[in-house]
């Protein structure tokens, strides 16, 4: 393909940054954020996401916009910067309300930044999780409103979900076979054939926009039910003294087994997507059953472990008011920095309402994002010092793994492990 391209990402987060690196490999490529310390730390090689090795950050970037037929990424907040793209990638989050209803405010607060700058020609690539029809019934409007301009006429959209996997350093963007989609066939050939160019797995040209947006949706939809299935066959076998791991392992043996574990269920996709399918089946008269029962399942997930713990505790002859207990990760998921929408703070809330003394251990976490999302105090070291009534692994960080945790433990104490991950002669109980 002819770099004939300047592309404009919108929001430099866990999926827009690797995308804009790989991207500014062969073009040139603005990077665009209202979160001025994170353009002043990407301008000085750092990414506190950890999903852009520095080396590699370094030797991308460069000091002013690059020039179209150049390659080079060039980070902003300065809406200037980006006047002169002529593709257009969004990569915002896509959250939940406090009643778990879709908030498409990053995506609305995107589009008019486009809409203040697109011309005639460009093309608008969103890839943020959403509901079929987001793309072209939210934001496209908003777009044409603020610019002026056309749809189909003057501009042009198109929809690649993203499928990046936080911490995942074997299934790199490049790696992973994309879906494209385009608003006109000619568009969906031009968006199919640009990723392809930096996408080595391959890409998936779908039908339309509206396709390739409930592809995406499903994908982490059917996810969330697959674990919820296995949560609730933890809780049952639980009661029937059965080791639920134990079980799975057997499972897995059969060719066509899925292999899913319990667990907690949080992040920005898996925990969230679901409503986004659910809200929309409601919009057209159909009230989703086996994806909202999942939901609710998983989402019950921290106080049943919490209670677990607090029986095992009481089974050992350990007083649990005033109890010290060692909580292992807060992360919402393993190696990896991100503290937003993690469940182990529904963990944490029951833990507390039981007046247990935490210390909450996380070396990847960083505290003062703890305490912005949650107002909790953590640690990134542990003293050598401290012995523990009981022990809970939530999240399972490479850190702990080679740690024998039973040294930390006083004799009676327990190991619960949430993950299933450790020695099973160390622990307690698994969930």
């Amino acid at each position: 393909m002819e770099n004939n391209y300047k592309i404009g990402v919108i929001g430099l987060g866990y999926v827009g940054l690797p995308l804009a690196v790989e991207f500014s490999k062969y073009y040139p490529v603005i990077g665009f954020d209202i979160n001025k310390r994170r353009i002043g730390e990407l301008r000085k090689g750092q990414d506190i996401t950890l999903e852009i090795d520095e080396p590699l950050l370094s030797s991308v970037s460069v000091d002013t916009p690059p020039d179209l037929g150049t390659k080079g990424l060039f980070c902003s907040y300065d809406i200037d910067d980006i006047k002169n793209c002529n593709f257009f990638i969004v990569t915002v989050p896509t959250p939940v309300d406090k009643n778990n209803r879709p908030d498409l405010t990053p995506l609305y607060k995107a589009s008019e930044t486009i809409g203040r700058v697109i011309k005639k020609g460009d093309t608008v690539v969103y890839e943020s999780t959403v509901y079929p029809g987001v793309t072209e019934e939210e934001c496209v409007p908003v777009i044409e409103k603020v610019s002026g301009l056309k749809f189909n006429v003057d501009f042009f959209a198109g929809y690649s979900p993203e499928r990046i996997n936080p911490g995942d350093k074997l299934h790199t963007i490049s790696k992973i076979k994309k879906i494209t989609s385009g608003s006109t066939p000619e568009t969906a050939e031009r968006v199919n054939a640009l990723y392809a160019s930096i996408i080595t797995a391959g890409t998936h040209m779908a039908t339309s926009i509206k396709v390739a947006e409930a592809a995406k949706v499903i994908e982490n939809a059917q996810r969330d039910i697959n674990i919820a299935f296995v949560n609730e066959l933890a809780k049952i076998f639980n009661r029937m003294g059965i080791d639920t791991h134990d079980v799975l392992s057997a499972s897995a043996t059969k060719w066509n087994f899925l292999p899913f574990k319990p667990g907690l269920v949080g992040g920005h996709c898996i925990g969230v997507d679901p409503y986004y399918l659910a809200q929309k089946a409601q919009e057209v008269g159909y009230h989703p059953e086996i994806i909202l029962a999942g939901r609710r399942l998983n989402d019950g997930m921290g106080e049943y472990v919490a209670h677990e713990v607090v029986k095992k505790m009481i089974k050992s002859d350990i007083g649990v008011k005033g109890a010290n207990m060692l909580l292992l990760g807060i992360t919402f998921k393993e190696n990896c920095p991100d503290v937003r929408n993690t469940r182990v703070i529904e963990i944490i809330k029951e833990f507390k309402s039981f007046e247990i003394n935490l210390t909450i251990f996380d070396p990847w976490a960083k505290p003062e994002d703890v305490v912005h999302e949650y107002g909790i105090e953590i640690v990134n070291e542990l003293p050598e010092d401290l012995i523990f009534d009981s022990i809970v692994l939530a999240v399972a960080h490479k850190n702990f793994l080679d740690i024998d945790w039973r040294k930390r433990v006083k004799p009676k104490g327990i190991i619960y492990d949430i993950k299933g991950c450790l020695d099973k002669a160390m622990i307690s109980a698994r969930l």
